[in-house]
């Protein structure tokens, strides 16, 4: 009898978006791969758990997420849904382009 593990891993949705962008800032391209890699195996089931690995993260309401990326060069923010353990890329980009946006809405 086959037994399947129920244990859900985040599923990152758009990586492309990471990936043309580290592709123009090549300074930040081992931190997105990092980020990328981690939060793929991650099972965050709140935004607590997320803290706790991501202290500099801000928790924006939303459900948005902010990560500070190569030293706080760099936005990303992501949409969670927990119950389905999805994220969304929804905005990647420098300080002055994130201050441009809204976070909660992106």
């Amino acid at each position: 009898m086959l037994t399947f593990d129920k244990t859900k891993k985040l599923r990152v949705i758009a990586k492309k978006i990471l990936r043309e962008f580290w592709e123009k800032h090549t300074d930040c391209e081992q931190q997105l791969k990092a980020w990328f890699q981690e939060a793929s195996k991650a099972e965050w089931r709140n935004p607590n758990e997320i803290k706790a690995e991501y202290p500099s993260a801000s928790i924006i309401g939303n459900d948005r997420i902010v990560f500070n990326i190569k030293g706080n060069s760099y936005r990303l923010i992501v949409k969670m849904n927990f119950d389905y353990q999805v994220v969304w890329i929804r905005f990647i980009g420098t300080h002055s382009e994130y201050d441009k946006v809204n976070a909660k809405t992106i």
